[in-house]
């Protein structure tokens, strides 16, 4: 099955041209918001969309472009729309994603005082796959960027990696695609300066053609329109546009 891949954001935590990078993965009638940022609520406006047509969302890691919209998305689902939304996340990153980003602001006494009264927990493991929808099957794979905070990144259907932030990891994307059949990567990319918890571009420059072919770039600084034509055969995500995977 085809699924439908929406950038609302392509931007990295400090881009100002573009949103956060957080996406829509779409299955049919099925709505995946994949990072809730703190630009989200706006992008979705953006689309002529809001929370309520999202059915579940997924998130990869705990920095406020990838959370730091899940506090509007949580008041909305339970004072607007009056129903919680699947909340699919590492069960590592379940109590830290209450205690230490949400807590101060949703916190109400004797209704909502822990994630569950405000979202449908859906704890996942790593290296487990899970069926999110009837054609999203989601993977979370544990990888590297900022020492003591957990990141996952998630390879959805067998066929597409979908990386969080994360240092470059070439042993990781080699066995994706020359063991598991990995057909589509779509990678974040730090473009300038030397990348101690991101994926540089020279670093991706250095993987073989035949997984260069593969990879879509994300996450990137507002410097991206300098860059284009110097990418080889890696491709830019664009924001708004639909993809199919």
């Amino acid at each position: 099955m085809t699924l439908k891949l929406q950038m609302i954001g392509t931007g990295g935590a400090f881009a100002k041209s573009f949103f956060n990078n957080n996406a829509l993965i779409i299955d049919e009638n099925f709505t995946l918001l994949l990072d809730c940022g703190v630009t989200a609520p706006m992008a979705l406006h953006r689309l002529g969309r809001s929370f309520e047509s999202v059915d579940a969302v997924l998130i990869t890691h705990i920095h406020a472009d990838h959370v730091g919209g899940l506090e509007e998305l949580a008041f909305r689902m339970k004072m607007q729309y009056n129903r919680k939304i699947a909340l699919y996340i590492a069960e590592a990153l379940v109590m830290p994603l209450w205690e230490n980003t949400l807590r101060g602001g949703l916190y109400q006494e004797g209704s909502i005082t822990s994630l569950n009264d405000v979202f449908d927990v859906r704890p996942l493991q790593p290296g487990t796959a899970v069926d999110i929808s009837p054609g999203i099957r989601a993977e979370l794979i544990q990888t590297r960027h900022i020492p003591g905070k957990d990141s996952f990144s998630i390879y959805f259907n067998d066929r597409i990696f979908y990386s969080a932030d994360m240092i470059f990891d070439p042993e990781l994307l080699n066995r994706l695609v020359n063991e598991r059949g990995c057909e589509v990567i779509l990678h974040e990319c730090q473009l300038e300066g030397h990348g101690a918890v991101h994926t540089t571009l020279e670093e991706l420059l250095s993987l073989p053609e035949h997984i260069c072919k593969q990879i879509y770039l994300m996450h990137y600084g507002d410097e991206m329109r300098s860059y284009e034509g110097r990418t080889d055969s890696m491709q830019f995500l664009e924001q708004q546009r639909i993809y199919e995977l």
